[in-house]
Parts: structure tokens; C-alpha cells; sequence
């Protein structure tokens, strides 16, 4: 028995013992108790803020097995990436030198500095048990962030952004970060990492260089690892590109992990939802459906479960007492539910050419 539900203080071991595993280690999860603290402070504020429009809040989600009695994953929403400092990432450019004099035209591959990505929503500082991987728990706590957001659009900007840890060599080093900050800070990427995550961010584009990096210039392997994501997460990458994120022509400045973006509206979690009353009747007569997310409209309780997607001829969706007891909700109440099967005919278009 899943469910995704607001951090409270009570999981801070847990949310410690999360951000020490994850893989890799994570700059927006420190494992810093301090850090992990203030973490839940600010997302109990956030949830109980009366809020107009997106600005600072971060909303922090944890799974909880309830049968184990134990928090297992954590995933956070940034309302706005950029509100306190900017949200500096590279953006991949194309310039292009000519000359007619010696009939040379060439378009160079560059990298330049962007805080672009700070107006929008990011989803970020995503750690899962290893004991749940491969299942549907991994879907459940990446998404039910958009149900959250489907609810409450005024909390959260029209464009939403993913960061994703990008390659590491089997040492556990960034090929780019070795080409490119390396130079510019004495220590080695999993140092550097966990600095910008007890801090911030905005120190390293304070030293790193204004110009353009032309990617001529930078190592074979600092090239090949630009928009790639780490191993471990290239199936979170393909599910979200299936929920409808897109490829953007921005990356982390650590390690050129690529960020993918998306309009919320266009995105398969939103199109697909739908409101549903609620029908309570015994588990095992309910008919064999499709598994579905579905989550209850409170605010500071908020909850979201994956449920089968069983209705009524009344349009009344039908729940099994332990979940209605899970989302807290009685008979006649109204839920949220969304597919949890993405489109099969969902694929990669590549960067996106609106340039969101």
C-alpha cells in the first residue's frame, strides 16, 4: 500500500538515508541534515502558504509503505527554479564564422551561460529505494508531482523543467566537468557537487567563464557526455519524454546532464485526467482495470495512490475501502485520476523547436 503524501519532520531519517543513496549523489538532495531540515520546513510553509502565483515555495513529496511502515522514495517541486537566485544552465548554441575573402563558412558548436530555465517549474531532487525500482512505485512518485500541479496551476508556472544527472565514467568522475570547471575550482566533481547542494549554485557561474565554450576546444569525452543522461536514469528519461516532456538545448553546468521541458497543458498527466466521484465497494468485487493514479483534492493533505481505473455506468470511480482510506476521502467525494500507462505511441522528438 503506496502512497505519495507532503514531507513532515518525522521523515528526516529517511529522507537522510534517501539522499545518501542516491545514484548518483544528488546537488538539489545533500545528504545534510541541516540542509534536509530546512528542506521540510520550507515545504510545510509552502503547503500552508496561501499562494496567488509561483515564487519560491519547494513542495516536497515522500512515498510511504504503509504496510512496512517506512518512507521509501522523496521527489520535490521548485515553484519557480529561478526565484531566490537564477538558475544558471548552458545552452547549446551554433555560430557561425565566414569569411569571403578566404571562402570559408564554419558553424561551431557552443556552449553559453543561460539562466533561461529560472522563470520555470522544476521537478527535481528524485531518490527511490533500490527494493522499488522496477516498479509501478517509480511512476507513482515521479508523477504524482503533475497531479499535484494539475490541482493547483496558480502555485506553479506554464512551463515545467527536469533537470537529469548527466554521465559519469566508471571512476565516478564528470568527463565535462573535468574539460571545463575543473579549471576554474580545485576539486573534483563529487566535492564540488555536494558544496553547490549545502550552498547554491550561483557561485560557480560567478567564476565559471562569461564566453562561449566552443565544444572544439573541450576533450572527445567532454563532448560525447554533453545532453547525456546518467544510466540509471535513462528510464525515467523515457518515461517523462513519454508523458511529453521535451529535449531542450540546455544543460547542467556540473556535468552537461541534459534538461528536458514541457507546457504542463500538453503533458499526457493533464490532457488524460479527469474528476471522478468516488464509489466505495469491497476489493474483490471490483472489475479488473487499468492502473491508474488517482489523488484527492486537499491542499495540505494532499494524497495520490495507484488504484484500478474502474467505473461505474455512472461515471463514479470505484475504490476498495483501504484505498479510500488511504486518499482519506468517503463515498460521493470527488477525485483525480490520470492513466498511469503512458500512450504507446509516445517517442522522442528531439530538441524542441519552440524553444519553450
Amino acid at each position: 500500500m503506496l502512497v505519495v503524501r507532503p514531507t513532515r519532520p518525522a521523515d528526516l531519517p529517511a529522507l537522510e538515508r534517501l539522499a545518501s543513496n542516491a545514484t548518483p549523489r544528488l546537488t538539489n538532495l545533500p545528504a545534510h541534515r541541516d540542509r534536509l531540515e530546512e528542506r521540510i520546513t520550507r515545504s510545510q510553509r509552502a503547503f500552508e502558504a496561501e499562494v496567488e502565483f509561483p515564487g519560491d515555495e519547494h513542495y516536497t513529496f515522500v512515498l510511504e509503505d504503509q504496510e512496512r511502515g517506512e518512507v521509501v522514495g522523496t521527489a520535490t517541486v521548485r515553484a519557480q527554479a529561478g526565484a531566490r537566485e537564477a538558475y544558471y544552465t548552458y545552452r547549446q548554441e551554433t555560430l557561425i564564422h565566414a569569411s569571403q575573402q578566404l571562402d570559408v563558412r564554419r558553424e561551431v558548436q557552443t556552449l553559453s551561460l543561460s539562466h533561461e530555465v529560472s522563470e520555470a517549474s522544476l521537478l527535481c531532487a528524485y531518490s527511490l529505494d533500490p527494493r522499488y525500482r522496477g516498479t509501478s512505485a517509480e511512476s507513482l512518485l515521479r508523477r504524482a508531482r503533475l497531479m499535484f500541479i494539475a490541482q493547483y496551476p496558480e502555485r506553479f508556472a506554464e512551463i515545467l523543467a527536469m533537470a537529469f544527472p548527466g554521465y559519469l565514467d566508471e571512476g565516478g568522475q564528470s568527463p565535462f566537468w573535468n574539460s571545463v570547471g575543473r579549471h576554474f575550482f580545485v576539486r573534483d566533481y563529487q566535492e564540488i557537487n555536494y558544496v553547490a547542494g549545502v550552498r547554491s549554485k550561483s557561485f560557480i557561474a560567478e567564476v565559471m567563464p562569461q564566453f562561449p565554450l566552443y565544444l572544439a576546444l573541450l576533450t572527445p569525452q567532454a563532448r560525447a557526455a554533453i545532453g547525456r543522461e546518467h544510466p540509471d536514469h535513462e528510464s525515467a528519461m523515457d518515461e517523462m519524454l513519454g508523458e511529453g516532456f521535451l529535449r531542450s538545448r540546455h544543460v547542467d553546468i556540473f556535468d552537461a546532464g541534459p534538461v528536458i521541458k514541457a507546457e504542463r497543458d500538453r503533458l499526457s498527466s493533464f490532457r488524460r485526467a479527469a474528476w471522478h466521484p468516488v464509489r466505495i465497494r469491497p476489493a474483490h468485487s471490483l472489475p479488473d482495470a487499468e492502473p491508474a493514479m488517482v489523488a484527492n483534492q486537499r491542499l495540505r493533505d494532499f494524497r495520490c495512490v495507484v488504484a484500478r481505473y474502474a467505473l461505474s455506468p455512472t461515471g463514479q470511480l470505484m475504490l476498495s475501502p483501504e484505498h479510500a482510506e488511504q486518499l482519506g476521502v468517503e463515498e460521493g467525494r470527488a477525485v483525480l485520476a490520470a492513466p498511469l500507462a503512458l500512450p504507446g505511441d509516445a517517442h522522442d522528438p528531439g530538441y524542441d523547436e519552440g524553444e519553450l
